[in-house]
């Protein structure tokens, strides 16, 4: 398969590292972007150096996946938080992580929300404007990873933060271009081959079908391929090997 004219030459791939769970061995040598958990949802001090280490071996950018004050569930639940304080516990998570990639020799790029708060930013506009607030206080040129249209992608723009527009190659997409909860039946996608082929598309033509069969439009600049998902790792390789052969490069830049 050629890569059309008018079409992409790169994409990012990205992926939740740092987390206690998946092979985030395999998942680092696949990916050029990690989401490197904060421990404010999982992960652990050892856990966060090791998959630091790591992604500076393979020359993968680190970002820092922060979260809710939500351990117990996984920061998959939304929390009502002042916005002073979910201010402070994103400063203090970027913070961090910021540190110990430095003890290898690496450095935070990006911050990619995590969970219930990703998904709580693409329209609640005062936790939007507190997660801005937090990764411009926390570091000049820190960019800001989320949905296309997302209520933070335009406060950050706004605040002349840099963007990276993301879209996911595991998850089934409303009609409106969010998220299907996962919750709903079909909200995670489990065949390799159909993951690979969506990815390709959207890299080619910026288009999806979503879960009512659909076609709609997704910009994005990196793919999220989740580590946690079953048969991750093999979904993982799926894509990128129809993206070699798409003639589209793999690249963080």
């Amino acid at each position: 398969m050629s890569r059309r004219p008018g079409s992409v030459s790169s994409i990012d791939l990205n992926a939740d590292l740092g987390e206690g769970v998946g092979d985030d061995a395999a998942m680092v040598e696949i990916v050029t972007s990690a989401n490197v958990a904060c421990g404010f949802h999982a992960g652990n001090p050892s856990d966060i150096l090791a998959t630091c280490r790591a992604a500076a071996a393979a020359g993968v950018r680190i970002g820092a996946q922060v979260s809710y004050p939500d351990r117990a569930g996984f920061g998959r639940r939304f929390l009502d938080i002042d916005a002073g304080d979910l201010i402070a516990d994103l400063i203090y998570q970027i913070g961090a992580l910021e540190a110990i990639a430095r003890s290898v020799g690496a450095k935070v790029s990006y911050v990619k929300p995590h969970g219930a708060l990703y998904n709580t930013i693409v329209h609640h506009e005062q936790q939007a404007q507190a997660v801005v607030t937090a990764i411009a206080a926390a570091g000049p040129g820190l960019a800001v990873m989320g949905l296309p249209g997302a209520e933070v992608i335009g406060r950050a723009e706004r605040a002349g933060l840099p963007v990276i527009l993301e879209a996911f190659a595991d998850r089934a997409y409303r009609p409106d271009g969010t998220l299907v909860p996962r919750s709903e039946p079909g909200a995670v996608l489990s065949d390799s081959a159909e993951i690979a082929k969506r990815v390709v598309e959207l890299t080619l033509d910026g288009r999806l079908t979503a879960i009512d069969g659909s076609s709609i439009s997704v910009a994005a600049q990196s793919i999220c391929l989740h580590g946690d998902t079953p048969g991750s790792v093999v979904h993982a390789r799926a894509v990128r090997a129809a993206l070699a052969d798409a003639d589209i490069a793999i690249s963080a830049s």
